[in-house]
């Protein structure tokens, strides 16, 4: 039986999951507005209630503000700060200021039925960034990106470029419980039955954190041949710790397509990495939102692209940040 508390497997790269290290706006504060649009739209408020205070955050944030000022919308922003009791008292806060809808990027699945039930009771219309509830009866709609399937296109590539080898795989994860536990599914239900998972940890979304765990993988699993790792801060981290251990050639596929990113791959420290542009989610999410408020036949639930890069195809990956 459908419940509210049980999520669908598509989800945004990140909640706090496409997280870099960087910084956010963690104010209630207006944000700016665009002459592009007139009539209604000019006088239309909605409100943007970011979950995580880092750079795919900001990233985040910096799309949704583009595109409200594209459509000539108030906007109104918050930061939650990884914090669920915050994320409902910027929910009620924003409802307060009396916002035509609010945009909410969770902090987790866990903390999000609470903000839906506050925006439903006051008849505010709720849109999702990031993540979807089964049951989608009192959302407005969401922008999401499929976490399992960019996890897939990791495995495909490790499969592709192990070519039937016996192969030592590791993985470092994001943060336990939130949208990391969606792209590991997709990745190992992916990799070929010679693809064998030797170790997985949680790094935490922490450069520093992933250099850690990186260490202490190499030295228990000696013989890894791929690690798969949820965002290229922490993938540095780990180029980092195999490396110092002697292990240069052993392969890093990631996640984001950052500008970093990008040239580690173009320099060979990263293989693949599959990019997922936090700044388009962002203004994909605007667009699509006040569409839904205009018309109750535009799509509820949409996915934003999502592709595998190499250095064969550089120019290919949508830029991460705008």
């Amino acid at each position: 039986m459908k419940t509210p508390h049980r999520f669908a497997a598509l989800a945004a790269a990140t909640l706090i999951a496409g997280a870099l290290a960087g910084c956010a706006a963690d104010a209630a504060d207006p944000g700016g507005t665009g002459d592009g649009a007139a009539g209604e739209a000019a006088d239309r408020s909605i409100a943007f209630i970011s979950g995580a205070n880092n750079e795919w955050g900001s990233c985040l944030q910096g799309g949704v503000e583009a595109a409200a000022s594209d459509a000539g919308v108030e906007l109104l922003t918050a930061n939650s700060d990884a914090d669920a009791a915050k994320e409902l008292a910027n929910v009620e806060d924003m409802i307060s200021r009396g916002v035509d809808a609010i945009l909410l990027n969770t902090v987790s699945v866990d903390a999000l039925q609470g903000g839906i039930q506050k925006a439903a009771a006051a008849g505010v219309p709720l849109y999702l960034i990031a993540v979807v509830p089964e049951d989608t009866s009192e959302i407005l709609g969401a922008t999401v990106v499929d976490l399992a399937g960019a996890g897939a296109l990791a495995a495909g590539w490790i499969a592709e470029d192990a070519a039937g080898a016996e192969v030592a795989v590791g993985v470092i994860a994001g943060a336990p419980g939130a949208s990391s536990d969606y792209v590991v599914a997709g990745f190992e239900g992916a990799l070929p039955a010679s693809a064998t998972i030797v170790a997985n940890q949680p790094g935490m979304f922490n450069r520093a954190a992933a250099q850690g765990v990186a260490e202490n993988m190499i030295q228990a699993e000696p013989d890894l041949d791929y690690v798969f790792v949820l965002n290229e801060d922490m993938a540095f981290g780990a180029r980092t710790a195999f490396d110092a251990a002697g292990r240069e050639d052993l392969v890093i596929v990631t996640m984001n397509g950052t500008e970093p990113g990008l040239a580690a791959i173009e320099e060979g420290k990263f293989a693949a990495t599959v990019s997922d542009s936090a700044s388009n989610l962002g203004a994909t999410a605007v667009t699509n939102a006040l569409a839904l408020l205009d018309d109750d036949s535009a799509e509820k639930i949409s996915q934003v692209q999502i592709s595998l890069i190499t250095p064969d195809n550089l120019d290919g990956a949508v830029p991460f940040c705008g």
